[in-house]
């Protein structure tokens, strides 16, 4: 073989062989230590635990609900962001994906202002809850 032929058949090996490497790292490199699945169980756990004492500790009203509620969205966000790798996610499908649900949050809680503002005018105008 001359040397031009020998340079040619390197250089169309070459791309296929860095293209084979490139993919055994990025299949390497996309594994997180168990380490961070287990913190991740043990926060699961504390936040459960809290949770339940909630319940166990009797506490009633907005607090109670505002304390599991909490409760419910850290656990929620910490499960999304790990086990569902939307930590390791691009910034835009992050947001199509956790947009939504805040939006939905910001809504509810909006209907709940009103739902008090027209439970306080029945209560005025009407001398009692119906």
């Amino acid at each position: 073989m001359t040397n031009a032929a020998v340079h040619m058949e390197e250089g169309l090996l070459a791309p296929a062989h860095g293209a084979v490497a490139t993919a055994a790292v990025h299949a390497k490199g996309q594994q997180h230590p168990i380490k961070l699945y287990l913190l991740v169980w043990g926060w699961l756990f504390v936040l459960s635990t809290c949770s339940y004492l909630v319940d166990y500790f009797g506490l009633h009203g907005y607090l109670r609900w505002s304390l599991i509620l909490l409760f419910m969205v850290l656990k929620a966000g910490l499960i999304v962001a790990v086990f569902m790798h939307m930590a390791w996610e691009r910034l835009a499908l992050a947001y199509a994906i956790l947009l939504p649900p805040v939006a939905v949050l910001v809504f509810v809680s909006i209907m709940v202002l009103e739902s008090e503002y027209t439970h306080f005018l029945r209560v005025l105008f009407f001398a009692g809850p119906s």
